[in-house]
Formats: C-alpha cells, sequence, structure tokens
C-alpha cells in the first residue's frame, strides 16, 4: 500500500512501481480509491496499460469488504503476484483498519507488504516547520502527520523539484519528528531513489504490535474541511477548428487556481484528465504557491475531448462547483468553445466508519 497527502505523488510512484515489476516479467494489479466516483487515477493509469480495479465511494477502510472483493476479482481474472493499492489521499489509520486486518484474515492468501507513505513537500515543509498561513486548518494537518506517524517507510517525494538545501531539510524535520523511521528521498517522477523503496517496499515486516492513537473526532473535522468534487465535461470547438488538448487543460486549471487565490482557498489537489480518441492528458495542481503542471501530455490536437476534472479544496462544495463551472464557461466564452458538464459530485467527506479496527492488545 502506497500512501501519502493529497498531491503527494502517489498515482505516479505506483505507476512506476507497476512498470519496474512487470519489467521483471510479473504480473500486477493496481487498486485505486475515493470518496466519489470518476476517479482521474484509475482511468490514466489504465490508459498506460496497468490492470486497475477500484474502490470508490468511500476510504479503503470504510469499504474493507469492497477492498477485499476488489482485489479477489483481479486475482483471478489477471492472477498478479504484485498488488498495489493506493488510499484516499485524506485517509490515515491504515495500518489498524487495513493492513492489519487483511494480514489476520487473508495472510494465507496474500503476503502483506509495509505500510510507504509519501511525503508532501509542498505541504510538508510548512507543516513540518509549523508556518502560519500553510493552507489547511489543525485538523487538515492532524491527518497529514497521522499519515507519517504510522508509515512504516517515509519516502520524502519530488526530490527532483528540491535543491540539495531542501531536500537535506526536509530530511532532517522527518527524522527528528519520526525517530526511527524508514526516511528515503526519492522523485518517483525521475525514478532516482525508487530503487531503495523498491527493496524497503520488500524487506519483511512482523504485525505491528501497537497502533497508532487517532482522534476520530479530529480526523472527521480534518476531512470535512475539504470540498470534493468530480464531474465529467465535454469540450468541443465550435467551429470545429482543432486545439491543443495539453494546452487547453492547462489554461484550464491555470484559470480554476487564479479563481481560488482570488477566494483565499488551498488546493489540496486538482486534477484534470482529458481524453480524444486513444489519446490523454493529465494536467495538475497540488497547492496555491506552484503552477499547474502537465504530468502526462499527449500531444494532440482535436475538435472535441472527454475530460474528468477532480477537485479536492479547503472549501465549501458548493464554492468550489461554482468556481469550477464559471472556470469552464470563461474557458469556453475565451475560446469559442462549447462546455458540456454532467455528473457532477460536490460534497465533504463524511465521518470515516471503519469496518474493522485493530486495536492495543
Amino acid at each position: 500500500m502506497i500512501g501519502g497527502f493529497l498531491g503527494a505523488g502517489k498515482t505516479t510512484a505506483i505507476a512506476r512501481l507497476a512498470r519496474h515489476y512487470m519489467d521483471q516479467g510479473r504480473r500486477v494489479g493496481i487498486v485505486t480509491n475515493d470518496q466519489a466516483y470518476g476517479l482521474v487515477d484509475t482511468q490514466s493509469l489504465r490508459d498506460q496499460g496497468f490492470n486497475v480495479g477500484e474502490v470508490p465511494g468511500a476510504c479503503f477502510c470504510c469499504k474493507f469488504q469492497d477492498l477485499v472483493e476488489t482485489v479477489a476479482t483481479l486475482r483471478r481474472e489477471q492472477r498478479p503476484e504484485v498488488i498495489l493499492a493506493e488510499p484516499v489521499g485524506s485517509c490515515t489509520d491504515l495500518v489498524a483498519t487495513v493492513i492489519e486486518p487483511i494480514r489476520a484474515m487473508y495472510g494465507d492468501d496474500y503476503e502483506v507488504g509495509p505500510l510507504a507513505v509519501l511525503f508532501k513537500p509542498e505541504h510538508g515543509r510548512k507543516i513540518l516547520r509549523a508556518e502560519s498561513g500553510g493552507g489547511f486548518s489543525p485538523q487538515a494537518e492532524y491527518i497529514f502527520l497521522k499519515q507519517l506517524e504510522e508509515a512504516d517507510i517515509i519516502a520524502v517525494n519530488k526530490t527532483d523539484k528540491l535543491s540539495t538545501v531542501e531536500r537535506e531539510e526536509l530530511l532532517r524535520l522527518v527524522h527528528d519528528r519520526f525517530p526511527g523511521k524508514d526516511v528515503l528521498a526519492v522523485s518517483s517522477r525521475t525514478g532516482d531513489g525508487v530503487d531503495q523503496l523498491i527493496s524497503a517496499l520488500e524487506t519483511p515486516r512482523d504485525a505491528r504490535d501497537a497502533m497508532i492513537d487517532v482522534d476520530y473526532d479530529v480526523y472527521a473535522a480534518g476531512e470535512a474541511e475539504l470540498g470534493w468534487l468530480n464531474c465529467s465535461v465535454t469540450l468541443q470547438a465550435r467551429d470545429d477548428q482543432p486545439f491543443h488538448l495539453d494546452n487547453a487543460l492547462l489554461d484550464l486549471l491555470r484559470e480554476l487556481s487564479a479563481s481560488m487565490v482570488h477566494e483565499n482557498v488551498e488546493p489540496a489537489h486538482l486534477k484534470i484528465y482529458g481524453q480524444s480518441g486513444s489519446n490523454s492528458a493529465v494536467v495538475n495542481l497540488v497547492d496555491s504557491t506552484t503552477e499547474a503542471e502537465l504530468s502526462i501530455a499527449s500531444g494532440v490536437e482535436t475538435s472535441r475531448a472527454e475530460l474528468i476534472v477532480n477537485a479536492r479544496v479547503a472549501a465549501d462544495p458548493a464554492l468550489l462547483e461554482k468556481m469550477i463551472r464559471e472556470a469552464l464557461g470563461h474557458h469556453a466564452s475565451a475560446h469559442d468553445r462549447k462546455c458540456v458538464v454532467e455528473e457532477v459530485q460536490a460534497f465533504r467527506p463524511g465521518r470515516p466508519v471503519p469496518t474493522h479496527r485493530v486495536t492495543n492488545s
């Protein structure tokens, strides 16, 4: 299981790990997870040729049986030797509610690996420095820190975007806050440090005899701070003149980013997936201080594309939906395109209610 806060780079890391095992001739299955339906990660991983099952509608801990059944379906249909699971980025307490219950109930079927958590530099630096204006409430920061506290492996990700000084500072901050943890520096984008991550993931671990303490009132408040929105959009040129799909997605995400700065709300992760025929692109925004990024390029021009928008923002869901609809409308007007929005889900996550939870003996 590869965890980490929203925007930590989990999907990119899982894709790289999956390719590593497939290059070794091993069959791989992936399980994605979301609070809603219509997940960018699932579609983009499938486009890359991976076998992907999805657990939508709540986190793994609250949909434990769905996770077990999804893994069983992959096992029956694809016979994977390695299964990589990506939990919701706002979820914590995974060892007590997912990993140890699987080990206890299904240990004869699966060898359960350690929990790796990717450290998100953009928000993590502010949180570990205890800086004011970090973008989230103390309750949301509580989730971020609890994810790291329960990890077997903490991987400081996106080191390709950090200077040597910044990387060393983050490694020191993590070591100081969580002594005794396996702490690695990795870039899931470039592959730097991934061999060490793979080695750590393949090192057998004993079952946990002590679970972290989690205040579920604080945890629930932290999740409820985030507005959650998934929707599908058809983008079409009115005059059938082709547009560059990658540029259109970047323009749209930049407009959304500017709107969030204006409303003074902090994005945890914004993703837009665009597909035209067999070609697809993905753009990302992971906080208010960085630029929108093209993480998967299509390189195509088209007059029509199908989009999936996933937004997790510290904002009221109604405001989030308003900002997204306005950004789509502005984009359509500015470029003489037609936007049709469908299947909108906008809400705050409910209180987590795990199916199982192992307690300290």
